[in-house]
């Protein structure tokens, strides 16, 4: 039985296999209507969401099953102390997958590895959105052809922003991508992402601090809003949530063919009048997500069918305070022991990432 926590549980061959499912799916919808009639997804959204929890309750609906779930932890047993491995145990006896959004970094995998059913991870805090990715990945494939030979730049907070995470990981296994950091420096990628990801595949890339110069090469043009809800200090998101504004004469310099990409909900840093511009397709994101997620649900229940033993990730036990991130999963979860991963630059926790120092 396979999950998806990370972007990297697909192989580049099943994101290929994704693909044309989904581009089947937007030619033919109803020869799949009726693909899951009798299964049940749980959305166990324990944060804020319309787009995705709208768009994995649309995608099952379109395939014929039924969806249960909540959309805030405040209707759940959360409030009455339960633990998130408890919750997927409960869970797993309603439904035949879950989708699950949470603000801690690692709580989709802790409910995969107590789940009996398949896990999809919906987000979890500033770590990774893998099916925001596949949506990514479909719209840049529709819209540009390839996923090779393309430069692609992020802009806005990448320091919080898990779709951009998630992005940088599945490009990297692309030939030919240059990347482009456009954030100022308080908001900028982390150096693990740009040490054990984008150095360590030989992507090419840099950064900088000014959209307008960066804006003439680029293919792609990611823009993400600044998180207000990842910082610990107001008066920080307050004096950063405006450092980028996307707008009609920013575009005269760039590429007829660029696309703009914004994984939503925005703010202020695109502004409406981008909208009508032949180059914007956020709101077509949002319909390839559906697609996406609808490929997603149809192959991970298939494989549960003929394979229902969950596949245990490798890891290392560890002293109750080797995580040093306290956003992770594990300062919280009860009855949690603190894991890491051997990676070729050292141990990290197992459930967000972070570098374990010994």
């Amino acid at each position: 039985m396979k999950s998806v926590i990370d972007i990297l549980d697909l192989s580049v061959e099943e994101i290929n296999e994704l693909i044309a499912i989904a581009c089947d799916m937007i030619e033919s919808p109803k020869k799949y209507s009726e693909c899951c009639r009798g299964k049940k997804i749980a959305t166990l959204f324990f944060e804020p969401s319309t787009r995705t929890r709208l768009s994995f309750e649309a995608a099952m609906i379109e395939l014929g099953g039924n969806v249960i779930g909540f959309s805030d932890a405040k209707n759940s047993s959360t409030v009455k102390g339960e633990t998130v491995a408890d919750t997927a145990r409960v869970v797993s006896c309603y439904a035949d997958i879950i989708a699950m959004r949470h603000p801690l970094e690692g709580a989709p995998l802790v409910a995969s590895l107590n789940a009996s059913i398949p896990v999809i991870n919906a987000g979890d805090g500033g770590h990774a959105h893998p099916t925001q990715t596949l949506a990514d990945l479909l719209t840049i494939y529709r819209e540009k052809g390839r996923f090779d030979n393309l430069t692609v730049g992020f802009c806005g907070d990448l320091k919080y922003g898990r779709p951009v995470h998630s992005l940088i990981h599945a490009l990297s296994r692309y030939t030919g991508i240059k990347i482009v950091l456009i954030s100022p420096d308080e908001l900028s990628l982390p150096e693990y992402i740009k040490r054990d990801v984008i150095e360590k595949h030989g992507m090419p890339y840099y950064e900088t601090t000014s959209l307008d110069e960066a804006i003439p090469e680029l293919d792609v043009l990611y823009m993400t809003r600044v998180q207000g809800e990842r910082f610990d200090d107001p008066e920080e998101y307050f004096r950063l949530k405006d450092c980028y504004v996307l707008d009609p004469e920013k575009l005269k310099s760039a590429k007829s063919d660029m696309i703009i990409l914004h994984p939503l909900p925005r703010v202020d840093e695109i502004t409406v009048d981008v909208d009508s511009d032949s180059r914007a397709c956020y709101f077509k994101q949002v319909f390839n997500g559906k697609i996406m997620r609808k490929s997603l649900i149809l192959k991970l229940l298939n494989e549960a069918e003929s394979n229902p033993v969950a596949a245990k990730r490798p890891t290392r036990m560890l002293s109750a305070n080797a995580c040093s991130n306290n956003r992770c999963i594990c300062k919280t979860e009860r009855g949690l022991v603190p894991q890491a991963v051997e990676t070729d630059e050292g141990l990290r926790c197992a459930f967000c990432e972070t570098a374990i120092m010994q």
